[in-house]
């Protein structure tokens, strides 16, 4: 009875949706929402005979001799719980790497249970940062549940997804893309090929493949996360919205513009034909639409990108009216929405225009104690009304099979001023190594063309100065070498 109560009192837990891990551009350009909603407790070291003997009495354990029961395990998972939901880490750990502990006394170190307290314990090291230690407990887990059941089994998905992740932050999407492609084929043999659960894996493939330069293959996963998506929502058009939105945004991630268009489009028409022509719905797909407009994709012919920026007109205004006669309007969105029209019109050099909605989202904003925190937010600090994804890996990087050499970091500084018209001034750069000139010019060139939504004190935008932008790369030691050499060759 108690071992069924610890089983569901883990598993229920691997399904909280608090529990999301901020990829760094790290891993992210980003950010991404990581795959890992489970948790469970890992040791840093292998789990040997001696780690079992030797491990220290938890805190329960007022006597050197007492022993574990399954109780005071559920009653310290229950403590790591309420430590994980406020967001203390640290100590998070400490009763992560406990847990690893009693579940090797009570279960030893080959069972599922132990498997499980090593996937929260990879969790935490993995919110932590402490990517290499969280590795070392996801291979753990997938290890032990390989042992104790199948290579096939359901129960290995969360730590190959945990596993995947941490890979993709310490700059090998080459490894994850293999762990994130073993955890869908095993959902498609379990669960079948259509099945909704994989999503947020193949979600995880687009973003790692994202990373690999690879925006074909992101595509590719993509339409098939659409196939899976729309199967499921056959007879529920308003219950796609939150998929159609998500692929929009993988879509301009991937550089795939136009689609991204198309897909907005698509959820535009679902909400009009359900809901209505003016649905406060209708606000954040027709704000994005206008946004996409701001790119160029690459994909299509150059005659039919002219004049896009233009195109994005129509859709910011009418989200904004719409935005402002809609009675229920959450009062966010409806800044957000001012204010991306805004923002459009100081992107045109439509000054004036720019000027009077910028004024009246500040009153907008100043009008209740409730809103400064997000007129703050918005006004503060100069904010890119446009930008333009970096590379992330200079030289070869771990692209296909052939994995790198160690990946090590490089970072560009940028400083400049932005004036109160939102224009760049005044830039400057360095780069460390400072052999990686060219990775210095790509930043240099894609900060010099953004323009920003200026900086505002008392609802008047001013020049802000001594700006710093810091773009981080990683590279391999052979690419420094090669760099090195073909400068003393020149000199």
């Amino acid at each position: 009875m108690t071992n069924n109560k610890f089983h569901a009192a883990i598993f229920s837990f691997l399904l909280l949706p608090g529990i999301v891990i901020a990829q760094d551009d790290d891993v992210a350009t980003v950010e991404f929402e990581n795959p890992l909603d489970q948790t469970v407790p890992v040791a840093d070291d292998p789990v040997t005979d001696e780690t079992v003997a030797d491990a220290p009495a938890t805190a329960d354990a007022e006597e050197p001799g007492e022993e574990i029961s399954e109780e005071m395990l559920l009653e310290e998972f229950a403590r790591y719980r309420r430590l994980v939901g406020t967001g203390t880490l640290d100590e998070a750990d400490i009763a992560a790497k406990r847990i690893v502990e009693m579940a090797i006394r009570i279960y030893g170190p080959r069972s599922r249970e132990t498997a499980s307290a090593l996937n929260n314990l990879g969790i935490v090291q993995h919110s932590n940062k402490q990517y290499d230690a969280a590795i070392q407990n996801f291979t753990s887990a997938v290890e032990i549940i390989e042992y104790t059941e199948d290579r096939l089994n359901d129960a290995l998905i969360n730590p190959l997804k945990g596993l995947g992740a941490a890979q993709l932050a310490i700059g090998r999407p080459d490894q994850a893309r293999q762990t994130f492609e073993r955890a869908a084929h095993i959902t498609h043999v379990n669960d079948g090929p259509h099945n909704i659960d994989q999503v947020e894996i193949l979600e995880s493939l687009v973003e790692t493949y994202i990373r690999m330069g690879d925006p074909k293959s992101a595509r590719d996963i993509l339409d098939r996360i659409h196939i899976v998506n729309v199967k499921f929502f056959e007879e529920d058009p308003m219950g796609l919205l939150p998929t159609l939105m998500s692929r929009a945004d993988w879509q301009h991630r991937a550089g795939y513009y136009a689609d991204e268009r198309i897909t907005y489009r698509r959820t535009i028409r679902i909400i009009e034909s359900s809901q209505g022509k003016n649905s406060p719905l209708l606000v954040e797909p027709l704000r994005r639409l206008g946004e996409s407009f701001y790119f160029v994709d690459m994909s299509m012919a150059t005659v039919q990108q002219q004049g896009t920026v233009a195109n994005g007109e129509a859709y910011f205004k009418r989200a904004a009216r719409i935005a402002e006669d809609a009675e229920d309007m959450d009062w966010r969105e409806s800044a957000r929405t001012r204010m991306a029209l805004a923002d459009y019109y100081n992107y045109t050099n439509s000054q004036n225009r720019a000027r009077t909605m910028y004024s009246q989202t500040w009153d907008y904003l100043s009008s209740d104690p409730e809103r400064i925190t997000l007129r703050d937010e918005l006004f503060a600090n100069p904010s890119p009304i446009r930008e333009d994804p970096l590379p992330i890996f200079a030289g070869r990087g771990p692209i296909g099979e052939v994995p790198p050499d160690e990946l090590l970091k490089g970072k560009v500084t940028v400083t400049y001023n932005v004036t109160s018209r939102g224009r760049i001034r005044d830039l400057r750069t360095e780069v460390d190594p400072p052999e990686f000139t060219d990775m210095q010019a790509v930043v240099h060139r894609e900060v010099r063309r953004r323009m920003f939504r200026p900086r505002f004190v008392n609802g008047d935008p001013v020049d802000a100065e001594d700006l710093v932008f810091e773009h981080e790369f990683g590279f391999t030691q052979a690419d420094l070498d090669a760099l090195r050499s073909d400068q003393e060759e020149s000199e």
